[in-house]
């Protein structure tokens, strides 16, 4: 059985499109948003509401604790079993997100380094980013491996480090792995194609949105509950910049415009990303595309 994949840009209408295409294919959707396997985090990662979800059944939502480091192994191995139990069902599987390392964990066999985590590097370069910042630690993998280090935002601290600890294991650059695209299961991948400007005012919107709902009391309820500034989920995108505003580093006005821009970058990364994914299919956000993407499916 073949998996749809609903994929691209922050707000570019995937949540509501996935349902619309599980509604259409009797699926259920599998999230593929590194923020949204947080319990806790809903405003700022823009969670599906259960009237959005329109009574489809959702999967890999909620899945971590707020202080829990969540790898994208983690979320892999638990994304599995539930696409297995789909397919025992019956079930197409509709994955629904724009986290581009979930999505290639699922749909192709890589090696993802093929070199094992050494936590005591980790800890050393964790502890260097702490004193010395992101932007010094970036610094070091543009020393050793400037191509990984184009492709990495600086915040991306996660990701820097692990290219940094590839390389002081092996002398290897990561770039200069080539795992290919080898796929693991048959599948369908969609993308709305949203002129830039365009996207960038549902963007704008969006935030905007969020801090009317809520998103500033949501981030001090969890940081006054003990999710620490340093834990990963709080180094998402509106997050990370509205605890500078509690912290009164930043007024609400430069939190609001930061959020919106660090967004917007994200989004153009998101593009470029996808833009690699084999056999993607752009659609005119502007059409109803629920025919033509089940003509896809099924293979019209």
């Amino acid at each position: 059985m073949k998996t749809l994949v609903v994929c691209g840009a922050t707000a570019s209408g995937k949540t509501g499109f996935a349902v619309d295409m599980a509604e259409e294919l009797g699926g259920e959707v599998l999230s593929a948003d590194c923020m949204l396997v947080y319990k806790g985090l809903n405003i700022g990662t823009a969670k599906p509401t259960r009237e959005e979800m329109r009574g489809v059944r959702h999967h890999m939502i909620d899945v971590a604790e707020p202080t829990q480091d969540y790898s994208v192994s983690e979320y892999a191995a638990q994304a599995e079993k539930v696409l297995a139990d789909l397919s025992l069902r019956g079930v197409p599987a509709l994955i629904c997100g724009g986290t581009g390392f979930y999505i290639q964990a699922l749909l192709f066999m890589r090696g993802m380094g093929g070199v094992p985590a050494d936590a005591n590097i980790r800890r050393e370069y964790e502890a260097f980013a702490a004193e010395r910042g992101q932007q010094a630690l970036h610094a070091l993998l543009r020393e050793v491996d400037r191509e990984s280090a184009e492709k990495l935002h600086p915040h991306d601290v996660k990701r820097v480090i692990r290219a940094l600890e590839i390389y002081r294991l092996t002398g290897r650059k990561k770039s200069e792995q080539k795992d290919g695209f080898v796929p693991k299961r048959e599948y369908v991948a969609v993308a709305f194609d949203h002129p830039r400007e365009a996207l960038y005012a549902r963007i704008e919107r969006r935030v905007d949105e969020m801090l009317a709902a809520g998103l500033v009391d949501e981030v001090e309820s969890l940081y006054r509950g003990g999710v620490d500034e340093k834990c990963q989920c709080m180094q998402g995108i509106g997050y990370k910049e509205v605890i500078m505003y509690l912290k009164n580093e930043i007024s609400y006005s430069t939190m609001s415009d930061m959020i919106k821009q660090n967004t917007r970058h994200y989004a153009k990364r998101q593009i470029t990303f996808f833009k690699r994914l084999p056999q993607l299919v752009w659609l005119d956000p502007k059409r109803d595309n629920r025919e033509f993407v089940k003509g896809l499916f099924h293979g019209n």
